[in-house]
C-alpha cells in the first residue's frame, strides 16, 4: 500500500487534499501520471498546508466582500413598477431578476438574481421584505415596493 495526497476529488476514493492509502500499482500507473495525486513527502505535505491556508484566506476574503455588500444594502428599499389592474393585481409578476435589477439601478450594487430569495413571484402591489443571500453565511433583508406603472 502506498500513501498519496489527492489533488482532485475522485468519486468513491476521496476529496482533494486528503491523504489516502491505495495499492502501489494504482498510484504509480493511474493516479500520479494523470495528475490526480502526488506522493506523500515532506515537501508535498508542506505544499498541501500552504494550499489549505491560501484557500482559507480566499474564502474569508469572499465572505468579507459579501458582508460589506450586505452592510450597504441592509434595510434599503427599492421600487419596482409594473402594470396592475384596478384591484392591485399585477399583469404578470415580479421575479428575483426584477428585484436584482432594481437594486442595481437604484443603488449601483450588482446582485445576482440567484441571491434574491423569493419563495414565489410577487403578484400584487405592496411592500415586501425579501431576503438576499450574498454568501452561505451572509444574508440580509431588502424592502421592495411594488408600485403601479
Amino acid at each position: 500500500m502506498k500513501e498519496v495526497i489527492l489533488r482532485k476529488d475522485i468519486e468513491r476514493i476521496g476529496k482533494a487534499g486528503e491523504i489516502i492509502k491505495v495499492k502501489d500499482g494504482y498510484a504509480r500507473n493511474f493516479l500520479i501520471p494523470n495528475g490526480l495525486a502526488m506522493e506523500v513527502t515532506p515537501g508535498n505535505l508542506k505544499k498541501l498546508e500552504q494550499d489549505k491556508k491560501q484557500k482559507e484566506l480566499q474564502v474569508e476574503k469572499v465572505k468579507q466582500e459579501a458582508a460589506s455588500i450586505a452592510e450597504k444594502i441592509s434595510g434599503m428599499s427599492c421600487t419596482v413598477t409594473a402594470e396592475a389592474s384596478e384591484d392591485d393585481k399585477l399583469f404578470g409578476s415580479i421575479t428575483a431578476a426584477d428585484i436584482a435589477r432594481a437594486i442595481e439601478t437604484e443603488k449601483n450594487i450588482k446582485v445576482d438574481k440567484k441571491s434574491v430569495l423569493l419563495e414565489e413571484p410577487i403578484h400584487t402591489l405592496g411592500i415586501y421584505e425579501v431576503d438576499v443571500k450574498l454568501h452561505p453565511e451572509v444574508t440580509t433583508k431588502v424592502r421592495v415596493w411594488v408600485t403601479r406603472k
